[in-house]
């Protein structure tokens, strides 16, 4: 049974290799290759496993597998200039000796080090490649140049370049165990700006060394964000995450960041604008019930003003007149005729 499933298995692979070779004709096939489409087809039917090798071939890595492998070497010498930043007497020993570095990352590179690593270590560089793109592959090979002849004492065995070639080949088991070698991957300082500049820096030392490159690979894509976004339409852009908890604006969470001086400033003068427009407010109110007040008071004294002048008159032409004149006495006498006409009439 055991048989029969490997059989089937080298079947799918030849299937997916000849599939890959139809659907890139101008590229072919290359050896590297089949460690590739191996390893997806141990987790995955025929037919996924070409498609993951289309992505790998096209978008992880382009121009790896061409003829030439110009963009093997390009590569090669910005691990190479990586390298000195990393591990300095790696990199005067390689130098002295002059080992080129497409005498021992060829297969790290193409293979993506599965014919290298332990198994379990395979897996969790994947992991992280899949995710974050070709930078994990040089940070891989980083860490083995690092640790196998980063130190005069590692050295002392590697007199030339045969030695430092074999040694190279058969890297401690201790720097490829999984634990060790993932946290050195992480802890490695070496971005993709770092690696994008040095491949400007190379591709302009190619092309005036060889001139053009014959391969017109599409550029590279450092990791699965970076292809489903080159796959959205124009319109959408790129994936942005929704956060599941809308904090209010004024609100701080534990995780909240420090609001920088501008933001305060903004908030300050908003504030101070708020108040002066509520102080204005309640000035107007205030003007408003004055005026209203007065109105009312002015309309309640005239009233009053009319009732009392009104009585006033009718008594004012007499009693104003004083008592001992005879204009008073005058005044009498005519109302009283004026009351005994009435009382005739």
């Amino acid at each position: 049974m055991l048989c029969d499933f490997f059989f089937f298995r080298q079947q799918d692979l030849f299937r997916v290799l000849k599939a890959y070779t139809l659907h890139q004709p101008e590229e072919g096939y290359c050896q590297a290759q089949a460690p590739i489409a191996a390893v997806l087809l141990m987790h995955m039917p025929a037919e996924q496993a070409f498609w993951c090798l289309v992505q790998i071939c096209e978008k992880y890595l382009p121009g790896y597998y061409s003829s030439g492998l110009e963009a093997i070497q390009l590569d090669g010498e910005i691990l190479f200039s990586l390298l000195r930043k990393v591990s300095p007497v790696a990199y005067k020993h390689l130098s002295k000796h002059k080992i080129d570095p497409i005498l021992y990352m060829t297969e790290w590179f193409m293979c993506a080090f599965s014919r290298t690593l332990p198994w379990a270590s395979v897996l969790r560089v994947w992991d992280m490649f899949f995710c974050e793109g070709v930078k994990i592959i040089f940070r891989v090979g980083l860490v083995l140049l690092k640790y196998m002849l980063g130190s005069p004492d590692k050295l002392k065995s590697c007199q030339g370049q045969y030695e430092t070639m074999e040694k190279l080949r058969t890297i401690d088991l201790r720097y490829m165990q999984e634990g060790f070698l993932v946290r050195e991957i992480i802890e490695l300082p070496v971005t993709e700006r770092e690696i994008e500049r040095e491949h400007l820096l190379q591709l302009k030392k190619w092309k005036d060394k060889h001139g053009d490159l014959q391969c017109k690979s599409p550029p590279r894509l450092h990791g699965a964000k970076a292809i489903i976004d080159s796959e959205l339409p124009p319109s959408k852009g790129a994936l942005k995450p929704t956060p599941s908890i809308v904090l209010p604006p004024t609100a701080e969470g534990p995780g909240s960041k420090k609001k920088t001086k501008e933001q305060k400033q903004a908030e300050k003068s908003q504030e101070k604008q708020r108040l002066k427009q509520q102080k204005e407010q309640e000035k107007e109110k205030k003007k408003q019930e004055k005026k209203q007040a007065k109105e009312k008071g002015s309309k309640l004294s005239s009233a009053q003003y009319a009732q009392v002048g009104h009585s006033a008159e009718e008594s004012e032409p007499i009693a104003s007149i004083p008592a001992n004149s005879q204009w008073k006495q005058s005044a009498l006498s005519l109302s009283s005729e004026e009351s005994e006409e009435d009382t005739y009439l």
